[in-house]
């Protein structure tokens, strides 16, 4: 999902809808102005305030500790720039946008501003010492600056999962009007309700009279026409206006709409149309007055790549010595559960439509596969896939693998030999991509991945177009800041053991 924000000035102007007498059941009574607005709000400043006095107080420590520690430094500078760091790490997040609202709890920004501002800093001490022959303490630039950025890192993550569970109680959030005509506006309602940890409330609806009767059937949100926007917000104490990129709110009518809102303190955001299509590969260029959004084209070649390729094979590398006594205890256990081979061998379809042979701990019968056809009408799953909660084909060793996914882990031997990846989309079978569509298919431009978007957001337990959707929108948008980051959730899902049978 993505919403491109549009500022509006601040005013004191405040919204009164005009009295109703049409008794239209759908209008809410409540009218909040800017003051009741600002007050819903103040979660922000203290969020912020809360955040600067916890990267202060890591600084000091930083700070502290340096001192204790001296390392052969002598003299006031060592105490001054030790000093000094209570004040610039706070300043330099400030700077770098680290502290912005926009930014909390959602998206990678937030922690890659961090690391901006550690950057800076640890550029900033490494001249100072240069230019003014400071005798500063090699443990300030080379530990201190590191490990202050980690554990600002550390404490901001703490922060959004605290942040997350408020609004997944319906604190801290912004209340959104959806506008746009009705099939756009209700699946835009959809994805909104479906990440609440973002924290937008959608309270109402504003779509074209032609969509109104049908949308208001199916909804249970308060639905307006496209010329109440205002008195809508007014009425529900909306923050936010979030437009669909449906013709009906392009080109006039959104300039418009933009112009209204000048003056009354709401946010306006913009979803452009854009499937899954994240922030790093959009920009705004002006040609000549005509602000144009540029897309780039998603990179599936260069330095990222290969290095994504090197960290697969070492880490898979190391994983696999490591990992040998767990691998020979798996291996009498799978053999003990019953007749049939230890490891299951099946065909799948790798990178640029490739076979290959996937390799997993066998936790069902030997011959399950020509069960299928008998077990059809249990079939749990949408779409293409073919999962039931309660296969009898299971066995129980097999059945406490699938709960920890370690009937996965022969699949760091795909990753070794480069038909795998760490991360990834679902590796697919061939009768799956024998019925792809274009859109689909693109999920074979990279290399399939032992975990990935699925694998952390419900797995067996995800819709067929749900898991489609999530593996075509690591394609677009895939990265070594991304691989990392499903690579940390991966742990939590399988511990869980979330959609896991």
């Amino acid at each position: 999902m993505l919403l491109l924000r549009t500022e509006s000035t601040e005013a004191v102007t405040r919204l009164v809808p005009s009295p109703r007498t049409d008794g239209d059941a759908t209008a809410p009574r409540l009218t909040i102005g800017p003051a009741a607005r600002r007050e819903r709000t103040a979660w922000v400043g203290r969020h912020r305030l809360g955040l600067v006095a916890v990267e202060t107080g890591l600084a000091g420590a930083a700070g502290a500790a340096v001192l204790v520690a001296r390392d052969g430094a002598t003299g006031g500078a060592l105490w001054w720039a030790c000093l000094s760091l209570v004040v610039v790490w706070p300043l330099l997040l400030g700077a770098t946008g680290a502290h912005q609202e926009r930014f909390f709890g959602v998206g990678s920004d937030e922690f890659r501003r961090i690391g901006r501002a550690g950057l800076l800093l640890l550029a900033g001490l490494g001249f100072l010492s240069y230019a003014a022959a400071l005798e500063l303490s090699r443990a300030l630039v080379v530990v201190a600056v590191p490990l202050l950025t980690l554990a600002t890192l550390v404490a901001r993550y703490a922060a959004r999962r605290r942040l997350h569970r408020r609004r997944l109680r319906g604190e801290c959030t912004k209340r959104v009007v959806v506008v746009g005509r009705g099939g756009a506006a209700l699946e835009l309602v959809d994805r909104l309700r479906s990440t609440g940890h973002a924290g937008l409330d959608v309270v109402a609806l504003c779509v074209t009279p032609a969509d109104r009767g049908r949308v208001a059937q199916v909804t249970d949100l308060p639905v307006a026409g496209l010329d109440d926007v205002l008195a809508t917000a007014a009425r529900t104490g909306a923050d936010t206006v979030a437009v669909t990129s449906a013709s009906e709110t392009a080109a006039q009518y959104l300039r418009a709409l933009s112009w209204q809102l000048e003056g009354t303190g709401l946010e306006l955001l913009v979803a452009p149309g854009l499937v899954e299509v994240a922030g790093p590969r959009l920009h705004i260029r002006p040609f000549e007055g005509l602000p144009l959004l540029a897309v780039e084209q998603p990179r599936f070649e260069g330095w990222r790549r290969v290095v994504k390729g090197a960290l697969d094979r070492s880490v898979a590398l190391t994983a696999l010595v490591a990992l040998a006594p767990v691998f020979a205890a798996l291996a009498v256990a799978v053999r003990l559960s019953g007749p049939g081979p230890v490891f299951f061998r099946q065909q799948r379809v790798g990178v640029g439509g490739a076979g290959f042979t996937m390799l997993k701990f066998r936790s069902m019968v030997d011959g399950a596969h020509r069960q299928v056809a008998g077990l059809s009408d249990g079939n749990d799953a949408d779409g293409l896939l073919f999962k039931m909660r309660s296969d009898p084909r299971v066995t129980p060793v097999g059945r406490w693998l699938r709960r920890l996914s370690l009937d996965e882990l022969p699949q760091l031997v795909n990753v070794l030999t480069g038909s795998m990846s760490l991360v990834g989309p679902r590796p697919p079978l061939p009768e799956e991509v024998a019925r792809y569509d274009s859109s689909v298919s693109r999920r074979l431009l990279v290399r399939p991945g032992l975990t990935g978007l699925w694998q952390i957001s419900g797995r067996s337990d995800l819709a067929w177009e749900e898991a489609v959707r999530l593996d075509l929108r690591y394609v677009e948008n895939w990265s070594l800041a991304l691989d990392a980051q499903i690579l940390w959730k991966t742990a939590r899902a399988v511990v869980s053991a979330s959609g896991a049978y």
